[in-house]
């Protein structure tokens, strides 16, 4: 089985671009980063099939390994028309969001950047506002806390 170095390279190529596409902030540059990604996942599925055979369509004078297999290219099928969905979903969500806010890109939530900081708090009532309501008895409001080894603590 020979691979063309070719195919790998731009397979590759495809991927890697695609990643960093989607870890972009503008929703556009997400839905194009996902067709290259898309794309090359088709590209390693097509390398991944094997060499180059017959068509899968039977003929008693060949011999049956030199027929090509025909389920990577139903997956590249099946793959294509779902990403076709997903790039339709994800650019009526681009739509949305630009008659919305007139904006592309992703912004920072407050709470995110808080959380992120550790500087949130939070009550439990806010957390879980039925935290009372159940039928087992609460022991204590003291929360567990992880001690170094793991075990949890009171």
């Amino acid at each position: 089985m020979t691979v063309s170095l070719v195919l790998v390279v731009v397979m590759a190529a495809l991927i890697a671009c695609g990643v960093y596409l989607l870890l972009e902030r503008s929703l556009t540059r997400v839905v194009l980063g996902f067709l290259l990604l898309g794309n090359g996942v088709n590209l390693l599925i097509l390398i991944m099939g094997g060499p180059a055979g017959f068509a899968p369509i039977y003929d008693e004078s060949l011999d049956p390994a030199a027929y090509n297999d025909p389920l990577p290219q139903a997956l590249i099928l099946t793959a294509i028309v779902i990403t076709f969905a997903v790039s339709a979903f994800l650019l009526a969500l681009i739509y949305r969001s630009w008659r919305l806010a007139n904006a592309d890109d992703v912004a920072d939530d407050a709470d995110d950047v808080a959380l992120r900081a550790g500087t949130v708090t939070m009550p439990l009532e806010e957390v879980a506002p039925d935290a009372g309501d159940t039928d087992f008895p609460v022991e204590d409001a003291e929360p567990m806390r992880a001690d170094a080894a793991g075990e949890g603590t009171r």
